[in-house]
């Protein structure tokens, strides 16, 4: 697989996304993957497509220490829009480039070598903007660096700008990034290719091109055989591609197997020569074979640090370079480039090859050659680099990374070698003596084993005793082994402790675990059997004591020792509720000792059984003990219920008399106000008394109950029956007293009422009296209306007085000819009322009449002055010169000009009413000289303006004919041109089809030239009219005219012409056809009639006569009426086409053979059948009403909903329809039914006649639910109409609230007090409207609310339609109310603002009049001396 170093920079034109790659290095022995991760869909393109198409960002990471420098310094944040494009090179560098104009997306491919193999995407860095313009981008390399060796980077790179052009600077960066591609390729390439030899020397083999000698995957093969120390599967025999495949396919399948992950590569890609790729699978496996197992330690014993693979390489280069000056390895590149970190690696580990203190930093091609040279004679490492490669701006990092491995394993074997020389000795000596205790040490440890296994087997045993002595012993019998049995085994396995000693250990550890495990279940049972034994004895002792509490409650609970009194139940009642609280109580312990019954017999207690009995026992005592309470209860509950119902009566007696004592008082009130409040006081009297009723019937008939039942009776039936007639004697008694004093009250009070509303009525005159003299008339239009509304209002105000007047005297004759006490009396106040309101009335019209005369005069003047001020405004504009420069601007003057004058015509009856107006005036005010002037201005001014309208009008008409005539001239003739040139074309086609469509084209063309002879009208409509006005362009109008009326003729004809002859062809086709089938259709009808002659005349056969000839009398008129057509057509073709004349003849004297044919079949059918033709015709009509009542079932059965009110209304009323088509067939039935009645009286026998009385029957049961199914139907309709009515009314009420909530939520707060109070002011008319359409959303709702209680089917859809329509109107209500606050509020600041800058425009004119009075007088502000 390929390294990042091997990707491709795509050119930044391409506005390409880049993807996300991840690189993730295990660090296990056995374990390393490489994977490759597109954020894209596109998961089968190649891998070599991938990494040339997709521009990526590559960032190499590492778990490292807090020592270990970072890979990249992170930058500021770009601006969006300008975020850089990130490119790579050879080498994995980033290659960054600010970009203005194309938005990338930026992912992080991330490798890491640490332990826990995760490598996580990073969120990408956006980089800082360029500072300053060269050609070369600049070029960040991805390995890891110091900070300050980054920022001396930094400084010594630098951005690359935008040219101007756009071509020019892709080119040059495009050949940049490919020279570095090939720079780089050409390094790795020899570093690799020299490190597969330097590995393949060890069997003998050399590769001289890395790219074609691994294409057959035997090199490949050998190479991971070398690597790995495995052997491999056999190179396959040959040479060619499918050998080649198979060999690499070996090779990558043993990666895979080694858990390195392969993503997008394949055999292909080796086998074709695939650079990149062949590269990137060379470096996966340095990376895993070389550097993934390098491990490296740092820190104190107690606090230490592992580092793996890169990280550990890096820190070890660290480590062995320290303290050697001009030495500072932070990175695999341009740490290594002078030559000094090589040198030093030597000296560390070899001081005697090399005198490090004669090299200098200013000689890296020196010190670097030096370097290689000393590794490959010296200590063997081959030179895989040349000075050159490495002292470059950018080292190949991988490159030097291979390098670098190669003097690591070096003299990491060389420390081996010379560790394992002193083991060598050791080893020998041990061996000796281990052979001598081979013997002895397998005989003892066959016997261990053995017995060791048996154990095992017997400690897994779970069979347990299910009793404690059973587990006791057990247990017993586990110790023994414990303390007996196995101290001398674990003694015997101490003596064979040896070289094989882990089989015993391992055993061992098993018989341990057995072990532990049998005395851990072991212990586990005893504490259960032992808590089992403690529950059966908990369970029995509880058992013993609910038994005992149960029977003492049983007796209890049986005794009836109630009481006879109300204090005496109540505390037996009190006492039994608390007997039912302690057996309540105690359901929990009895249901306590249940649980722990099941907890027993969960866990398999032994005597279980014993147990389940003793619960029952219990459970059966406590059922028996809660049906005793539950009876107990319901006897007191009657006892109870009893008293209370005695004591109930006994406080309605008590009442009773008090309310007798009240209603005997002798006090009948002496003033209005005293007989209202004692008519009061007895109304709340009376409604007592009735409420005091039901609590009567109630408390006797709740009585009675006790006194009339069957079951248990807590008193005597007797003493009851007395107590309840007692008590309602009381109440009639009480009744009757009321309704006595109800009666004087209301005397009373109807003769204080009277006297108190003449007084009132007396003082109402009084005071409009002095209203009715006012002598002030107004002073202008404004005023009248105002005193007007006030006086109606006085008159509406007087008017109602006038019916409670008339009440007041209807009652006072009442009470005179009723012979009241104080009839004298009430006789007097009439007659002064009535005096007082005559008196009234006659000052209300006298001022009445005062203010309309003075209304029509200030309405006269303004009336006369508004119309003079519009007919000057209308005169200057009928005196207009402007008749517009085309045909549209005329058009528009002219219908503007057509509104003014009919306004004006309207405006001759507003004269006149102002004349009617004037004369209606008073004579003093009618023959003032300012109304007669007036008057003659305005009449004088009308009749001048409506001659100016009339010379307008001719002008304009002129105008717009004369540009109508030449523009419509012109469209006809361009249109008339279009259609005689296709029609010159046209020939008349022989073929049926074609003649068809030609019809058809032909009248589409007659339709347009209804269109355009409408057009030719209007032109000559234009002419004549410019001719009678005499307009001086005439002789152009009528040359113009004559052209197109007699092109227009000419084409007429030409289009008749060819009309009548396709019509004509047409014909003679059709006529063809319609004779064929009209004679086929004739001689069908004639084998039908045949076909019935051998018929007989019996039920049975007229009926099959009936179905063959059903329909017949209709086909024979259909078939003459179609004869008679043919006839007509016959004549006319044969005069349009005589040579074809004597065939149309003879084909219409073979019709009229075989109709004369028909009918003489059928007439004589007619008299053969004699009497059965009346029963033919029965049937015929009885088939008629059934196929009849069929279609209008079908009708009726419809199940469409109507979907809208229109169609709704529509479907209702040809419902209404079906329903009179109903009735109308309502006498066929009773006709058809009676005389199917006659038809089938006698002949029950038959079973013909029997078929037929059943058809009869079902015509019957067809009928009636025809019935049923209108009426269904109609139900369904209007309630379908009811609902769509209410969706119409919604969609009303929505659109009224779509509007308030759009108006709320557009309302601003204008910034100046003028606009505050008009958005206030606006505010409260939209509230105004919103309060009127109050009405309209209450209608609707209250609609919907009528259409849900009647059940409509769909109630639900409209209750949700109206509780949306409340809420939405709430919510609007609530809004405007706090829209109305901020607005208030907004007024409020904007005055508070505006007082505030006029207070500020106040002070600033104080002070520059002070500082001029300063300026003209300096002494007065100076101070003397």
């Amino acid at each position: 697989m390929s390294s990042p170093c091997l990707l491709r920079a795509t050119p930044i034109s391409q506005p390409t996304r880049i993807r996300e790659v991840k690189i993730s290095l295990k660090a296990s022995p056995r374990e390393s993957v490489v994977s490759v991760r597109k954020s894209s869909s596109s998961g089968s393109s190649s891998y070599l497509q991938t990494f040339e198409k997709e521009p990526l960002r590559v960032s190499v990471g590492s778990s490292r220490s807090k020592s270990t420098p970072p890979v990249h310094k992170p930058t500021k944040k770009t601006p969006r829009g300008k975020e850089p494009v990130q490119h790579l090179d050879r080498n994995g560098t980033l290659l960054h480039v600010p970009v203005s104009t194309t938005h990338l997306g930026h992912s992080t491919l991330s490798t890491s070598s640490s332990s826990s193999s995760s490598c996580t995407p990073r969120r990408p860095r956006d980089l800082r903007p360029p500072q300053q313009h060269q050609q070369t981008p600049f070029i960040t390399s991805s390995s890891s660096s110091s900070t300050s060796s980054s920022a001396r980077g930094m400084k010594r790179s630098r951005w690359l700008s935008y040219s101007t052009s756009n071509i020019s600077f892709n080119s040059i960066l495009d050949g940049r990034f490919r020279q570095l591609q090939d720079e780089r390729e050409a390094v790795q390439k020899k570093t690799f290719t020299k490190w597969v030899n330097s590995i393949l020397s060890r069997v003998g083999c050399r590769i001289s091109d890395l790219y074609l000698d691994l294409r057959d995957g035997r090199m490949l093969i050998k190479l991971l055989e070398v690597l790995s120390g495995e052997r491999l599967p056999k190179p396959t025999k040959g040479r060619m591609r499918i050998h080649c495949l198979e060999n690499v396919d070996k090779a990558l399948q043993f990666l895979k197997e080694q858990r390195v992950h392969l993503e997008n590569m394949g055999s292909h890609d080796i086998v074709d020569g695939n650079h990149r790729l062949i590269l990137g699978l060379i470096w996966t496996i340095i990376l895993r074979f070389q550097i993934q197992d390098i491990i490296v330690e740092t820190g104190q014993a107690d606090q230490k640090e592992t580092r793996s693979a890169k990280d550990a390489l890096l820190l070890w280069c660290q480590m062995k370079t320290a303290g050697y000056p001009n030495v500072n390895i932070t990175n695999f590149t341009t740490s290594w480039k002078d030559g000094m970190a090589f040198n030093a690696l030597i000296h560390k580990h070899r001081p005697d090859l090399v005198d490090y203190n004669s090299l200098r930093r200013s000689n890296p091609t020196h010190n670097l050659q030096n370097a290689f040279n000393v590794a490959e004679q010296k200590l063997g490492v081959t030179k895989l680099l040349d000075p050159e490669d490495v002292f470059t701006e950018n080292p190949d990092e991988k490159s030097i990374i291979t390098y670098v491995v190669a003097f690591y394993h070096y003299f990491s074997k060389m420390k081996q070698l010379a560790v394992e020389g002193k083991r060598v000795g050791k080893v020998l000596d041990q061996a000796i003596e281990t052979e001598k205790m081979i013997d002895k040490y397998e005989t003892l440890a066959s016997d261990l084993l053995k017995w060791i296994e048996q154990t095992i087997i017997v400690l897994n045993n779970r069979k347990l005793a299910n009793s404690l002595t059973g587990v006791q012993q057990q247990l017993q019998a586990f110790n023994t082994y414990r303390t007996v049995e196995k101290p001398p085994k674990f003694q015997e396995k101490g003596n064979l402790e040896g070289a094989l000693v882990s089989d015993i250990n391992r055993a061992w550890e098993r018989l341990e675990r057995a072990e532990h495990e049998r005395e851990r279940v072991l212990r586990d049972e005893l504490i259960r059997q032992e808590k089992l034994e403690q529950m059966a004895r908990r369970f029995d002792r509880k058992a013993a004591m609910r038994e005992t509490w149960l029977l003492e409650n049983q007796r209890l609970v049986a005794q009836d020792n109630f009481g006879y009194d109300l204090p005496a139940v109540e505390a037996a009642k009190k006492k039994h509720d608390a007997i039912e609280t302690d057996i309540a109580a105690y359901e929990e312990r009895v249901q306590a000792l249940v649980n722990i019954s099941k907890e027993l017999e969960a866990e398999r207690y032994h005597d279980a059984k014993r147990i389940d009995v003793r619960k029952d026992n219990i459970l059966r005592l406590w059922d028996y003990l809660q049906e005793l309470l539950k009876a107990r209860r319901g006897r007191l509950d009657k006892n109870l219920t009893l008293q209370r119902i005695f004591q109930e009566m006994l406080y309605i007696i008590n009442w009773m008399d008090e309310m007798k004592a009240r209603l005997l008082s002798p006090d009948f009130g002496k003033h209005l106000l005293e007989v209202e409040d004692l008519l009061q006081k007895h109304a709340l009297l009376e409604n007592d008394i009735a409420l005091q009723a039901e609590r009567v019937q109630g408390a006797s008939a709740a009585a009675l109950k006790f006194a009339n039942g069957d079951t248990y009776k807590p008193c005597d039936p007797q003493v009851i029956r007395d107590r309840v007639q007692y008590l309602n004697l009381c109440y009639q008694e009480l009744c009757a007293l009321a309704a006595q004093r109800r009666a004087r009250l209301e005397q009373s009070r109807r003769f204080w009422t009277f006297l108190w509303e003449v007084a009132e009525l007396e003082s109402w005159i009084r005071e409009k009296e002095q209203i009715f003299s006012s002598l002030d008339y107004g002073k202008d239009l404004t005023s009248v209306s105002i005193l007007q509304s006030k006086h109606s209002a006085f008159e509406d105000e007087l008017g109602a007085r006038r019916n409670h007047l008339q009440q007041v005297l209807a009652e006072g004759d009442e009470m005179v000819q009723a012979k009241h006490l104080a009839a004298d009396q009430v006789q007097e106040s009439m007659n002064d009322i009535k005096r007082q309101w005559d008196q009234l009335e006659e000052l209300a019209a006298f001022r009445k009449q005062n203010l309309q005369d003075t209304q029509s005069f200030f309405q006269f003047q303004g009336d006369a002055d508004d119309l003079k001020a519009w007919l000057l405004d209308t005169k200057r504009q009928m005196t207009s010169e402007d008749v517009g420069n085309d045909e549209y601007t005329t058009q528009r003057l002219l219908k503007k000009h057509n509104d003014l004058r009919n306004e004006t015509i309207k405006n001759g009856a507003t004269i006149e009413a102002l004349s009617k107006q004037a004369n209606a005036l008073p004579e003093e005010l009618q023959n003032t000289p300012d109304i007669q002037r007036r008057l003659k201005d305005i009449k004088d001014l009308y009749m001048e303006l409506l001659a100016l309208a009339d010379l307008r009008q001719k002008k304009l008409d002129d105008t717009m004919a004369l540009y109508t005539i030449f523009s419509e001239t012109d469209a006809c003739e361009l249109w008339m041109g279009q259609k005689e040139t296709w029609l010159v074309g046209l020939e008349v086609p022989e073929k049926l089809e074609d003649l068809e469509v030609i019809q058809n084209r032909l009248s589409i063309l007659t339709q347009d030239m209804a269109n355009v002879q409408s057009r030719v009208d209007d032109v000559n409509k234009a002419v004549k009219q410019l001719e009678e006005s005499r307009h001086p362009r005439t002789k152009e109008v009528k040359d113009c005219q004559a052209r197109l009326n007699k092109r227009w003729e000419a084409f007429k004809a030409m289009v008749e012409e060819k009309k009548r002859k396709i019509d004509s062809a047409l014909s003679y086709h059709n006529y063809g056809l319609e004779c064929d089938e009209t004679e086929a259709w004739i001689k069908d009808k004639t084998r039908v009639i045949e076909s019935t002659q051998e018929l007989g005349n019996d039920l049975q056969a007229v009926m099959t006569i009936q179905r063959k000839l059903f329909g017949m009398e209709r086909d024979l008129a259909a078939i003459d009426a179609k004869l008679i057509f043919l006839r007509k057509e016959a004549d006319q073709l044969a005069q349009d086409h005589p040579d074809n004349a004597a065939d149309i003849l003879a084909r219409r004297a073979e019709l009229d053979n075989a109709w004369d044919t028909l009918r003489k079949t059928l007439k004589d059918r007619e008299d053969s059948l004699g009497e059965v033709s009346k029963l033919q015709s029965f049937l015929q009509e009885m088939d008629d009403f059934q196929s009849w009542l069929y279609r209008t079932q079908k009708a009726v059965a419809s199940e469409d909903v109507p979907a809208t009110l229109p169609e709704a209304e529509e479907q209702l009323n040809l419902h209404d329809a079906v329903r009179e088509d109903i009735n109308n067939h309502e006498e066929d039935y009773h006709k058809v039914r009676d005389t199917g009645l006659q038809v089938t009286a006698g002949q029950e026998e038959d079973p013909q006649y029997q078929e037929l009385e059943q058809r009869l029957r079902g015509l019957d049961r067809g009928w009636v639910e025809l019935q049923k199914m209108w009426d269904s139907r109609k139900n369904f309709l209007d309630q379908a109409l009811g609902f769509q009515q209410f969706l119409r009314d919604a969609k009303a009420v929505e659109a009224i609230l779509n509007n308030q909530e759009y108006t709320l939520a557009h309302i601003d707060k204008p910034d100046t007090l003028a606009g505050a109070e008009k958005a206030l002011k606006k505010h409260e008319d939209f509230v105004s409207t919103m309060e009127a359409n109050d009405d309209k959303i209450d209608g609707a709702v209250q609609a919907g609310q009528r259409l849900v209680d009647a059940n409509n089917l769909y109630a639900n859809k409209v209750q949700d339609k109206m509780d949306s329509i409340r809420d939405r109107q709430d919510k609007n209500k609530r809004r405007a109310q706090e829209v109305s606050g901020k607005l208030k509020d907004n007024r409020d600041l904007q005055h508070f603002l505006q007082n505030t800058q006029d207070l500020t425009v106040w002070i600033n004119e104080k002070m520059l009049t002070a500082r001029t009075l300063r300026t003209m007088k300096p002494g007065i502000f100076t101070p003397s001396g």
